[in-house]
């Protein structure tokens, strides 16, 4: 027998969500825990013929540029800051863009973020701030919603033309600093400053470039980098850890540490991180890499009894989210989900979120640098 609801009792052990801490299918290609034997090679070896045509076209896209006979477009007066990485998907960047746009903003720069807005139906420019009534999901993309409202003295430009939005951004709304999003490989638009986030986790992954593995560009790209961003890859933090393919990389290195700073009920009250605990919760998300999050909801106390895992940015559709309703009910449970998994939500229905935090552990001197801001007297 199993209490009901909101008692966060139990007289048997939860059952585990099945295979929900397991490495998706793609997890276990692009990120094998140990070397692949010649057997797992020549079984992908389909995979690795087909990144042959996209590795010579980045390769070639890249030499262009760096040749000078592609040439980014400056945006004068206004400093760019990029913040990307060379992997597809669960690196961590948007907790980055979030951090960064507040430290500039408590500095009083005026800033906004430039982003295309993956998974948006429609193809018209955007701009608006957290402060403003926000546009449909549909429209903007989750990931702008979710940094608008985390950040309402930002404002957005969401739109495939970032050239474009930069200039807006200068002389429209008279903005200093802008982010570019995901801006690593968009090199149309000259930058001040390029950050690349790795996640200390997993690396670079099996070093191949999609679709054999997780890079959209070569490793060697990284020469391009100005700033390195780790992210740390465990709580409480272990000593640096050495990343395959990060040897040769000269630029300065800013290390960070994700982690939970609290809950927020389906009313939007906020909630410090033991308010879940010994609570059943089913997890509810669309990540590329969902196992991070579940272990959060775990340390933070949950007892995980169900899971729902879509891909990456996926729109829930009305029966899925029945069906999830469904079986938190059946097992007594709340459902918890992603800050950029609960903007895709439809108003009504109730899920708790997880909001995540960024602390700096090393080089914030190196940060303060790339960002423009004055030094200070010691290295935090």
């Amino acid at each position: 027998m199993t209490a009901g609801p909101g008692t966060g009792l139990s007289t048997r052990s939860p059952p585990k969500p099945p295979d929900a801490l397991a490495p998706t299918a793609l997890e276990r290609i692009f990120y094998p825990p140990t070397p692949e034997p010649w057997t797992r090679k020549a079984l992908l070896s389909p995979l690795s013929l087909l990144s042959w045509p996209y590795s010579g076209a980045v390769r070639l896209r890249g030499a262009l540029y760096d040749a000078g006979l592609l040439q980014a477009e400056h945006v004068e007066d206004l400093r760019v800051i990029s913040v990307g990485n060379l992997n597809v998907g669960g690196t961590g960047k948007t907790p980055a863009v979030l951090h960064l746009a507040d430290m500039l903003i408590r500095e009083g720069r005026k800033v906004g973020i430039l982003t295309r807005g993956y998974g948006r139906e429609s193809p018209e420019p955007l701009t608006f701030t957290g402060a403003e009534r926000l546009p449909p999901v549909t429209a903007a993309g989750d990931e702008p919603l979710l940094l608008a409202r985390r950040c309402p003295a930002a404002r957005l430009f969401v739109g495939a033309d970032r050239v474009s939005a930069a200039r807006r951004a200068r002389d429209d709304f008279g903005l200093d600093t802008v982010l570019l999003d995901d801006g690593f490989q968009h090199r149309r638009l000259h930058r001040d400053e390029d950050l690349v986030v790795v996640d200390e986790a997993v690396g670079l992954g099996n070093g191949h470039l999609l679709p054999r593995g997780p890079l959209r560009e070569p490793p060697s790209a990284l020469r391009r980098a100005t700033l390195l961003w780790l992210r740390a890859a465990a709580l409480p933090s272990p000593a640096p850890i050495s990343i395959p393919g990060l040897e040769a990389v000269t630029a300065p290195r800013v290390r960070t540490r994700y982690g939970p700073t609290g809950w927020w009920d389906p009313s939007g009250t906020e909630h410090a991180t033991n308010a879940l605990e010994g609570r059943p919760v089913l997890v509810l998300a669309g990540l590329a890499r969902p196992g991070g999050f579940l272990r959060t909801v775990m340390a933070l106390g949950a007892e995980v009894r169900d899971a729902a895992l879509f891909p990456d940015h996926h729109r829930f559709t009305a029966d899925e989210l029945r069906n999830v309703e469904a079986r938190a009910r059946q097992q007594g449970a709340l459902v918890v989900t992603t800050e950029k998994d609960a903007v895709r939500l439809p108003p009504g229905f109730e899920a708790w979120g997880v909001r995540l935090g960024v602390e700096v552990l090393e080089g914030e001197s190196h940060l303060r640098r790339a960002l423009g801001l004055p030094a200070q007297t010691r290295d935090l």
